[in-house]
């Protein structure tokens, strides 16, 4: 299935990071959660009326999604 495929995907970005179990499963839906809805909100348009530029955005929440992976909090 596309999910299974994308949930494999996550998962090999994620081995980077220390992550398992549980907790690289919170990490897969949380990747899977912001690309999905960054991507719908872009594509309908919620993002035309301000500044910054998206991609900016974009950028600034790939670094903030490696800081929180790199310092996941525990349980």
């Amino acid at each position: 299935s596309s999910g299974g495929r994308h949930a494999q995907l996550t998962r090999a970005i994620l081995r980077g990071y220390d992550l398992t179990g549980t907790d690289q499963t919170h990490a897969v839906r949380l990747l899977g959660s912001v690309f999905h809805g960054y991507v719908s909100l872009e594509m309908g348009g919620g993002f035309d009326h301000s500044a910054p530029d998206t991609e900016q955005t974009w950028s600034r929440i790939l670094d903030a999604l490696d800081s929180l992976l790199r310092n996941w909090p525990a349980p």
